[in-house]
């Protein structure tokens, strides 16, 4: 019996970049502009042995990294308030959803430059994949999706034109930004893993997991209603849980959380061959319990996993440790760990 023909968008070939550009659309255009980019053609990566030494990166240089732009907006914000006056919603949400825009395309051209330099998981098995013929387009709107939406919501739901970002309750924050990921983790958590083990919501989770090596544009490359999830659903989700346990949860702390989980997505699906934690405030104590998310998790994630898998977190190990459904590293385990040549997170 000949096998199954496969369906021609279910194809990860990428070759677009070499198309005359007459035959691109405005997706192509987008991710061009940009400069978006997740590999340049005319640089070699390094490639390594999975037996070689994964450099270490400290913590504190990621921190510094999205607090520092988190941080840019938030003054910006405040310096207009002191200067001119309160700006409109429509305004405040232009200017955070530019914010976003330019800090997550400065993260991918800061993961490209390390890539370069370090290279990537998996690395002496298979290139990275790039953004795929047949999925510019919904790449390119999936971007766009998640420059809108998320400052969208946080705006509708938590902004008050009465607070300046002055008002950010910082005895608060160190809590709800190291319970905030571990929240979404959560929703994230459940939704994820009923969408590997139901055959109905396996549909729309399939696409994601076309490809085995992803890069930082496919972080949110799935189907519409996992966009819903993805996007829209865990975060609410979160944030609505943390306000019943009483947390005040205002825009400008919301922006500071967020800030931390987009860096931390975007880096989930680089492959970035280095030490690479999920940030939070609470990473000392969620390493002390082995609970703490490397880049290499999710990775393992794609590269290993389809309708039955593990690693379902995105954020944290806590909820794969507690359901034990996390298994063990292969390049990044703690005894293959070069702590003295550590990889350097430049600002800009």
């Amino acid at each position: 019996m000949s096998a199954p023909m496969r369906n021609p968008m279910d194809s990860m070939t990428s070759t677009w970049r070499s198309w005359d550009r007459s035959r691109w659309n405005a997706g192509h255009w987008l991710i061009e502009i940009l400069d978006v980019h997740p590999l340049s053609p005319d640089k070699e990566v390094p490639v390594h042995q999975k037996t070689d030494k994964v450099p270490h990166v400290p913590e504190l240089q990621f921190h510094i990294w999205i607090l520092a732009h988190a941080a840019i907006p938030l003054i910006l914000h405040e310096l207009y308030i002191n200067y001119i006056g309160r700006p409109s919603g429509v305004l405040v949400f232009l200017f955070y959803s530019l914010a976003l825009k330019f800090t997550a395309v400065h993260e991918i051209h800061i993961f490209r430059r390390i890539g370069e330099k370090i290279g990537y998981f998996d690395g002496d098995k298979h290139p990275r994949d790039g953004v795929p013929d047949v999925g510019v387009r919904k790449t390119a709107q999936s971007l766009v999706s998640v420059i809108t939406f998320r400052p969208m919501y946080s705006i509708i739901v938590a902004y008050r034109a009465s607070e300046a970002p002055s008002s950010i309750r910082w005895g608060w924050l160190i809590f709800e930004s190291g319970m905030y990921p571990l929240m979404i983790d959560f929703w994230y958590y459940i939704f994820h893993r009923c969408a590997h083990e139901s055959e109905y919501l396996w549909r729309f989770h399939r696409t994601h997991h076309l490809t085995k090596h992803p890069n930082p544009l496919l972080t949110a490359y799935a189907d519409m209603v996992q966009e819903f999830f993805d996007i829209i659903a865990t975060p609410l989700l979160a944030y609505g849980s943390m306000k019943l346990m009483g947390f005040p949860m205002g825009f400008y702390e919301w922006w500071i959380c967020q800030a931390y989980v987009v860096f931390t997505e975007v880096m989930g699906h680089s492959g970035l061959r280095m030490m690479g934690p999920a940030i939070s405030p609470w990473g000392w104590l969620l390493k002390l319990c082995d609970m703490q998310l490397v880049i290499e998790d999710h990775d393992l994630h794609h590269r290993k996993g389809w309708k039955n898998s593990h690693n379902y977190g995105k954020q944290t190990r806590v909820w794969d440790r507690l359901f034990n459904t996390s298994i063990p590293r292969i390049e990044g385990h703690k005894d293959n760990i070069d702590y003295v040549n550590v990889t350097e997170i430049p600002l800009f």
